[in-house]
């Protein structure tokens, strides 16, 4: 209910997250990532399988007489070189030796010896060997998968929308590519051709988002340019708002039963497979999700906020914000001038009527005195005095015509 009436007030716009005007954050959180994950790839490397690179593999149940350290002794002595040993957990705990490409006489002569030093049936000893020749061509063909992948979604972006958001998504790729293949070399995990399918696996999901949030991009771009109602850059954080509650509710129902396969299949249950495959699903969906929203759509809007057309577009809506700020500040101005003078024109009555007020008139003012200004000014200022001084003022003048 919650991530409901969430979503519902996003898409309206009651509400918003301004992914795109924080794009300098997100660059700077996916730098450091970046720089860290280029770093481990650079100093460990990658801890690439036996069918990558050759090899043999011995598998057998484990006891808790034998220690890894006797292990390692016993194939080094047998002519096996250095090994690799690793105790996998489960309901059957199983050690799993693997060694470098070896010639099929010291591939039998490693196993005899394991056999022969820790009591192990001979039905019980799981051996495989990858000859050099098939691992480089697993590697090359994984390369060449990757590359035909990226290039078949840069087309079809470009055909189905424009060459901007092929760029955008294709940066948006590169970044879930690193980040998953750098935690492989930061953790040390084994990648195996089962992590290589992941890898596609999660790429196309992180696309799958982006083109979600893209189409809803385009939606709302769409006649930008004649109505003039936002920027581009309003317009993209928007779609990403608009979205942002299905891409969190998509990427949980896909994390849970990819987590459940991490911890449960491969923790616990020990499946080697299960955890090549989940892990990169899991880093990758992570990568991914984030990419789409924090990564992708900034970097589409810095891309088309170049472009002439939308750079004046934004200098008009920026001019006209600040007309309006221009305009509410003179109102609120008179309106603050208005409410004073109000408040002067209510006192001025009770100053108007004390001003009037009539006075007691003396009996000498009220003869004429040889002046009408002198009987003007002491009648005052009202109406019904002025009548009164006239009228006294008439028989004073007939009595000098007699």
């Amino acid at each position: 209910m919650l991530l409901r009436g969430l979503g519902g007030r996003l898409y309206r716009g009651e509400v918003s997250v301004n992914f795109v005007g924080r794009q300098r954050m997100w660059y700077t959180i996916s730098g450091i990532i970046l720089l860290v994950c280029v770093a481990a790839l650079l100093v460990r490397g990658l801890n690439f399988s036996v069918e990558f690179k050759g090899g043999s593999i011995y598998q057998f149940p484990a006891t808790s007489s034998v220690t890894q350290g006797e292990i390692s002794r016993v194939v080094t002595e047998a002519g096996g070189g250095d090994a690799t040993v690793q105790r996998l957990g489960g309901l059957t705990p199983q050690w799993r030796v693997q060694t470098g490409a070896l010639p099929s006489g010291k591939s039998e002569q490693v196993g005899l010896a394991l056999e022969n030093a820790f009591d192990i049936p001979k039905q019980d000893l799981n051996v495989q060997v990858v000859g050099p020749t098939w691992g480089s061509q697993i590697t090359s063909k994984a390369v060449q998968a990757l590359i035909i992948f990226l290039v078949v979604i840069v087309l079809y972006l470009s055909l189905a929308f424009e060459w901007k958001m092929a760029i955008a998504a294709f940066i948006a790729l590169l970044h879930d590519i690193v980040i998953t293949v750098g935690v492989y070399a930061l953790t040390g995990f084994q990648v195996s051709p089962t992590s290589v399918i992941g890898l596609l696996t999660i790429l196309g999901y992180s696309l799958y988002d982006t083109v979600v949030v893209f189409d809803k991009v385009r939606e709302n771009t769409a006649g930008l340019l004649t109505s003039q109602r936002s920027t581009y850059s309003d317009a993209a954080n928007l779609a990403l708002n608009q979205t942002l509650v299905r891409s969190i509710n998509t990427s949980l129902t896909a994390l849970l039963p990819v987590a459940s396969i991490l911890f449960v299949g491969a923790g616990l249950l020990g499946a080697g497979t299960l955890k090549d495959l989940s892990l990169v699903l899991f880093v990758g969906m992570l990568s991914g999700t984030y990419s789409s929203i924090c990564i992708a759509t900034p970097v589409l809007a810095d891309l088309k906020e170049r472009e002439p057309d939308f750079r004046q577009l934004r200098k008009q809506i920026a001019q006209r914000a600040s007309s309006a700020k221009r305009q509410a500040k003179v109102a609120v101005g008179n309106s603050t001038g208005a409410g004073a003078a109000a408040e002067d024109a209510a006192a001025l009555p009770e100053v108007a009527a004390d001003a009037v007020e009539p006075q007691p008139t003396p009996v000498a003012a009220a003869r004429p005195s040889g002046g009408s200004g002198s009987s003007r000014a002491a009648s005052g200022p009202r109406q019904q005095p002025r009548r009164s001084s006239a009228s006294q003022r008439r028989p004073s003048g007939k009595k000098k015509r007699r």
